[in-house]
């Protein structure tokens, strides 16, 4: 799965750390999804679309194909 965390996060001019404290995560939480490490919940994945005002498949981009 790709995403766009990061993009979405440097055009506010917030750190890590700043996303973290508005989501209510760790700053390491941040970090693991930005860097595809850890899938965010679907909670999770909401609050972060709602704070960009972006859907949730416009900020995690799901790049699995069905096998024919």
């Amino acid at each position: 799965m790709l995403n766009q965390l990061k993009h979405h996060r440097e055009s506010k001019g917030w750190s890590q750390g700043e996303l973290a404290r508005r989501l209510g995560v760790s700053r390491q939480t941040i970090n693991a999804v930005e860097t595809d490490k850890y899938d965010p919940s679907l909670p999770l994945a909401l609050r972060m679309a709602k704070l960009f005002e972006v859907s949730v498949p416009d900020l995690f981009i799901d790049d699995w194909e069905p096998e024919e």
